[in-house]
């Protein structure tokens, strides 16, 4: 008994290894398809411009960049922003973080690989960069053909200029956060709307955006596609039961109560269980637990992407049997 025990363990080991060998041969047949897609990234640095002109420059700015100067602003307000020392500073604090579109080229390129891969139909937009002001509500501005990128909210999450600014915010000001930032922008053009106003439906919804973040940005960390810091990331997966159960058990999945995505979707310092554990937690915790289950359905169902966003959120919830473990 015990032999045919070890021989069952040990056929189960070799079925398991034949299973991830073939499953890693797959993804790097995706791998090599992708990185055979050519693409051609373009970035205008008009951020650079501005800071290096003068204002006799500015007739050849705005013919240059016109999308930057609307007309109903006159030249005085450009004038005075062009001799403004706190624009100064903030055009020698983005140089000195962007020095070069190297950095921002690389990882412009692979994302719109994957996502030419997965979407054939999306057209690699013309990107800008400039700076906000600090504008960090609009940190990425996407239309059908054109991307900006407002490099001054990505200095650095200690940056003197984001004093002021609460931390769960400054947190994802910083370089890294570039490409998850515009992946988002460009997931929202691809996913549908909820189709309900349930919590279910809202933590799907992210669930869906996340997860084309795992496909087009491979290399990025769990921790930077969310906005969480390893930390909070850690605190997601080791409280994921209790999670789980707390929205089961108050019966909160199908509720339309406009109050809970306030509680766990829209971002914030924590997210409110109105329990002992609320400082602890990190906010949009039910994105994180949308995530889980978008993965746990494509896993049990193997859908094409664009099978997985027409999905409602009712569905995609019976079948990914979705149970977390301890």
């Amino acid at each position: 008994m015990n032999q045919m025990k070890a021989i069952t363990t040990t056929l189960f080991g070799v079925f398991a290894l034949v299973l991830l060998v073939l499953s890693c041969d797959s993804k790097s047949k995706v791998a090599a398809e992708i990185e055979k897609i050519p693409i051609t990234v373009e970035i205008h640095r008009f951020d650079k411009d501005f800071a290096n002109a003068s204002v006799e420059d500015l007739p050849q700015l705005k013919n240059t960049y016109p999308q930057f100067f609307p007309e109903q602003y006159p030249d005085s307000l450009w004038e005075f922003k062009l001799r403004d020392t706190l624009q100064q500073q903030l055009n020698e604090a983005v140089l000195g973080q962007f020095p070069d579109k190297t950095t921002l080229e690389d990882g412009l390129h692979s994302l719109f690989q994957h996502i030419t891969y997965y979407f054939p139909e999306f057209e690699t937009p013309k990107v800008f960069t400039t700076t906000s002001d600090v504008d960090y509500k609009t940190r990425v501005i996407a239309t059908d053909s054109i991307l900006i990128i407002e490099l001054d909210n990505y200095l650095g999450s200690s940056h003197p200029f984001y004093e002021g600014i609460s931390k769960y915010i400054s947190k994802n000001l910083k370089e890294s956060q570039v490409f998850p930032d515009v992946a988002a922008v460009y997931a929202h053009k691809f996913i549908p709307p909820p189709n309900d106003r349930s919590l279910l439906a809202q933590m799907v919804y992210y669930g869906k955006e996340l997860y084309l973040k795992d496909l087009w940005l491979p290399n990025v960390t769990d921790s930077e596609k969310i906005g969480y810091t390893p930390e909070e990331l850690q605190w997601a997966k080791d409280n994921e039961v209790e999670i789980w159960q707390y929205f089961i058990e108050n019966e909160l999945l199908f509720s339309t109560n406009p109050k809970l995505p306030l509680r766990f979707i829209v971002p914030a310092p924590f997210s409110k269980f109105n329990l002992s554990i609320d400082n602890d937690s990190p906010g949009m915790i039910g994105r994180w637990m949308g995530w889980q289950m978008v993965r746990s359905y494509m896993d049990k169902n193997p859908v094409s992407v664009s099978q997985l966003l027409s999905k409602s959120a009712d569905e995609i919830y019976k079948n990914a049997n979705y149970k977390p473990k301890k």
